[in-house]
C-alpha cells in the first residue's frame, strides 16, 4: 500500500521514498518562499530545486496551491486544541498561553510576508498545474488557514458556557482582542507575552464583556 491509497494506511506500509520526496518538495518550497516570495513557489521551480520529478510531485499535491498550503502549514504555528475542562477563564488562559508560545516560536517575518502576499496576488496568480483554480484556490487557501487557526478559540467562545457568562458578542472581535496584542507585540518586538500577560489579557476581556451585559 502506498501513501496515496487512503487515509487508513498503516505507517509501516507507506513507501519511505514517498516520505522523503514529500519532505524534499516542502524543503524546496519553503526555501523558495523565503527568498522569492509567494510567486517563486511554482511547480517548475520546486521540481528543479528539489530534484523531484513532476509526476512525483503530483502524487503528493494536486496543484501549486495545494503545495503552497502544505508549505504554509510548515511555517505557521501548530493548531493547539482547546482545553476540554475547566472554567471559561481557565480554558481561555490555557489556550491563549499555548498560542503565545507558538507565536513566539514562529518565523514571523517570513510568515507575515507570505500571508499578506495571498491577498494582492490572489487575482493575478497563474495556474500552473491540474485542478488549480487560480484566484479561487488562493482565496480558499486564505479562508481555510484563517478558519483552522481560529477554530480552537471559536470552540470556547461559541460554547454555551461562554454565552451564559458573557451574553451575545462578536467572536471575531473577541479573538482580535485576545490574540491581537500578542501578534502585534511579536511583529514589533516590543514585548514577549508570558503566562502572566495572558492572564491579564483574559481577565481584561472577561471584565469588559461582563460590564457590557444588561443590568
Amino acid at each position: 500500500m502506498n501513501a496515496g491509497s487512503g487515509s487508513h494506511a498503516d505507517p509501516e506500509d507507506i513507501d519511505p521514498r514517498l516520505v522523503r520526496s514529500r519532505a524534499r518538495l516542502l524543503d524546496a518550497a519553503t526555501g523558495l518562499l523565503s527568498t522569492g516570495g509567494i510567486e517563486a513557489v511554482t511547480i517548475d521551480a520546486v521540481t528543479k530545486v528539489s530534484k523531484v520529478a513532476r509526476t512525483t510531485l503530483y502524487r503528493h499535491f494536486s496543484s501549486s496551491t495545494h503545495l503552497l498550503a502544505a508549505t504554509f502549514e510548515r511555517l505557521l504555528p501548530q493548531v493547539t486544541p482547546p482545553p476540554a475542562s475547566g472554567t471559561l477563564r481557565e480554558r481561555l488562559i490555557e489556550l491563549l498561553s499555548r498560542q503565545a508560545v507558538l507565536i513566539e516560536e514562529t518565523p514571523i517575518q517570513l510568515t507575515t510576508l507570505a500571508w499578506l502576499a495571498l491577498g494582492p496576488t490572489a487575482s493575478g496568480r497563474r495556474s500552473d498545474g491540474p485542478q488549480d483554480d487560480g484566484p479561487r484556490s488562493m482565496g480558499a487557501l486564505r479562508v481555510r488557514v484563517a478558519d483552522q487557526y481560529r477554530g480552537p478559540f471559536d470552540q470556547i467562545l461559541d460554547s454555551l458556557q461562554a454565552r451564559a457568562e458573557l451574553g451575545d458578542f462578536d467572536t471575531t472581535i473577541a479573538l482580535s482582542q485576545l490574540v491581537g496584542p500578542i501578534v502585534f507585540a511579536r511583529l514589533t518586538g516590543i514585548h514577549t507575552f508570558d503566562h502572566a500577560d495572558c492572564v491579564r489579557l483574559v481577565d481584561d476581556f472577561l471584565t469588559a464583556r461582563k460590564m457590557a451585559l444588561p443590568q
